[in-house]
């Protein structure tokens, strides 16, 4: 491998290195739900302080509406009592408490909005945070499929496949050479024993023969060695013949 491409993978790994320290999906995700629930809890502070709101506004009215139809009653007995002058007095009390509810009932009605919104937003909220925790696994699960995608991806991509080969077919070639070789040295070996035995089988043979030919001449020499029979010789065939 030339020092170029030791370069190049030396930065792909610190960059991919890089990039799953930062973007983590695992944990992106993770902080996207623990974001969304300190919102939730947020949300609920909000809406449990407009609620407290509300309540307080609800009880500043009732009290204003009882504290003007006291002053009434009041009035009325300062009437049958003959005190107009009391009377217009508690009459100005009533007055003054009517006015109180009728600046706090806008104010009340306005909260009542307020608080329904941020009821119907809280939840919306607790839906995206169920569903958010509904797919959180998935995605964590698909995000450590396609890191696993891309380490496989790397490997094949660092896997130099025409020098791998090339590296098996000279170890292929290597190892029919030595297996040929190796046949070769049987052969030779085999055929040099084949030969001794061959040699050792005619050298056999050939003394087999050796000594046959030395016996035929010895009972060929035997034979000439034998006695001539003198009467036989001596004898004249044509006196045989008279």
């Amino acid at each position: 491998m030339g020092l170029i491409d030791r370069i190049l993978r030396v930065i792909r790994a610190n960059l991919n290195n890089l990039i799953a320290q930062t973007e983590d999906p695992e944990k992106i995700l993770e902080q996207a739900v623990e974001d969304m629930q300190q919102d939730m809890i947020q949300m609920r502070q909000a809406v449990a302080g407009a609620i407290a709101s509300l309540k307080r506004t609800e009880r500043q009215v009732s009290q204003a509406e009882a504290t003007a139809n006291e002053w009434y009653s009041r009035a009325q007995l300062a009437l049958s009592k003959g005190d107009d002058t009391l009377a217009r007095e508690a009459l100005t009390r009533r007055k003054i408490a009517q006015e109180t509810a009728k600046i706090l009932l806008p104010q009340l009605a306005q909260q009542n909005e307020v608080v329904a919104k941020l009821r119907k937003e809280m939840r919306m909220l607790e839906s995206k945070i169920a569903q958010a925790k509904t797919k959180k696994d998935l995605y964590i699960a698909r995000a450590r499929s396609a890191q696993a995608s891309q380490k496989v991806n790397e490997m094949l991509g660092n896997f130099h496949t025409g020098s791998t080969l090339s590296a098996f077919e000279r170890m292929e070639e290597k190892v029919m050479r030595l297996e040929a070789e190796s046949e070769a040295i049987e052969q030779l070996t085999g055929n040099e024993l084949e030969n001794k035995f061959a040699a050792l089988e005619a050298g056999d043979d050939v003394d087999e023969q050796l000594a046959a030919m030395k016996a035929n001449l010895r009972e060929g020499s035997e034979s000439a060695k034998l006695p001539y029979n003198r009467s036989q010789s001596t004898k004249d065939p044509e006196i045989e013949g008279s």
